[in-house]
């Protein structure tokens, strides 16, 4: 009978080594993320996955990478993530998730806060999921968030500043011209490769336009602060996509998504996988519901620009600067 249960023992161990996944259930998962660039809205999103994989997962261990803005640095990770064996890999933005879905082809990968998916390549459809890949996109309104800007303060040149390498950026730019030109509003576009070339890319159209649109470009987002700081000296009123980053950045506005939700949801879906669920029947997450989106404005930068907000929408932010304090409604 023990020569029996032996050999049972052994042929287990072999058929888990074979398909490469713990000999043991109760082997702690290891959880691979790269997120593109530090800044408040990707770390709200790591923050909050490992919170909600902890729930299901205590001993769960996490192997946390940042890229640093370089593609060459994203890809070096998730070669990383594939000698180390990770269970599962968390792509944030759509360089990392790319990288990540190029070079781990036998075990999940779990996009968050990508625009648009099925441009990337990282997914035929949003309609559902590929063999080991799914996510969450954060495709922002951007006609709304020009209009609110059109409404704060009539724009008659819109400057936008974006990342020529990333597919996200670029989509985004895409939308914002086309709404630019439904609204009579002059486009004056302008790309940077990482986010040092930022400064010096909001300078050169900072004369020509009365307004400034960010979208959820991580490099760009990275340097926010340097777009505040030109936006400032010129007068001008940035409206940006991330209210993470303006709480502690200078911007007349920013509607988007609340990136810490975003990252818990992208928890939720890890846990879903790792209990089984396989990722190809999942469709693309999107963030819709109005619970999702905030909207801070910043009163201090409004009367700095002479430019007061509307009641309704001073009733309608999330999140209100005024004084260097933030007030949460």
């Amino acid at each position: 009978m023990k020569k029996c249960s032996f050999t049972l023992i052994a042929l287990f161990v072999s058929v888990a080594m074979l398909f490469g996944v713990p000999a043991f259930a109760s082997d702690p998962v290891l959880i691979g993320i790269s997120k593109i660039v530090a800044h408040p809205a990707l770390d709200a999103i790591e923050k909050g996955v490992q919170e909600v994989v902890k729930i299901q997962h205590p001993d769960a261990r996490f192997d946390l990478q940042n890229a640093n803005g370089e593609m060459s640095t994203a890809s070096s990770i998730a070669q990383k993530f594939k000698s180390e064996d990770v269970t599962l890999a968390v792509g944030i933005a759509t360089p990392t998730a790319q990288a990540l879905v190029n070079s781990l082809k036998d075990r999940p990968v779990i996009f968050s806060a990508v625009t648009d998916p099925v441009g990337a390549g990282l997914v035929a459809s949003t309609d559902k999921g590929e063999k080991s890949v799914t996510g969450i996109s954060d495709m922002t309104p951007v006609k709304a968030q020009i209009e609110l800007l059109n409404r704060i303060k009539p724009i008659e040149t819109l400057g936008h500043v974006y990342t020529s390498s990333e597919a996200n950026a670029v989509s985004l730019a895409n939308i914002a011209r086309e709404v630019c030109r439904e609204m009579g509003i002059k486009f004056v576009e302008t790309t940077v490769s990482n986010s040092a070339e930022v400064k010096q890319a909001v300078q050169t159209i900072a004369g020509r336009v009365d307004g400034i649109y960010i979208s959820n470009d991580n490099t760009v987002v990275s340097a926010l602060a340097a777009v505040a700081s030109v936006a400032k000296k010129y007068k001008i009123p940035v409206m940006s996509a991330d209210p993470s980053s303006a709480q502690t950045t200078p911007v007349l506005a920013a509607w988007g998504h609340d990136y810490y939700k975003m990252g818990r949801a992208t928890g939720r879906l890890v846990n879903r996988i790792l209990k089984g669920e396989k990722p190809e029947t999942i469709p693309t997450i999107f963030m819709t519901d109005a619970s999702d989106v905030d909207l801070l404005i910043n009163l201090d930068v409004a009367n700095e620009l002479g430019l007061i907000f509307p009641e309704d929408v001073i009733e309608k932010a999330n999140t209100i600067v005024e004084d260097g304090k933030l007030i949460k409604q």
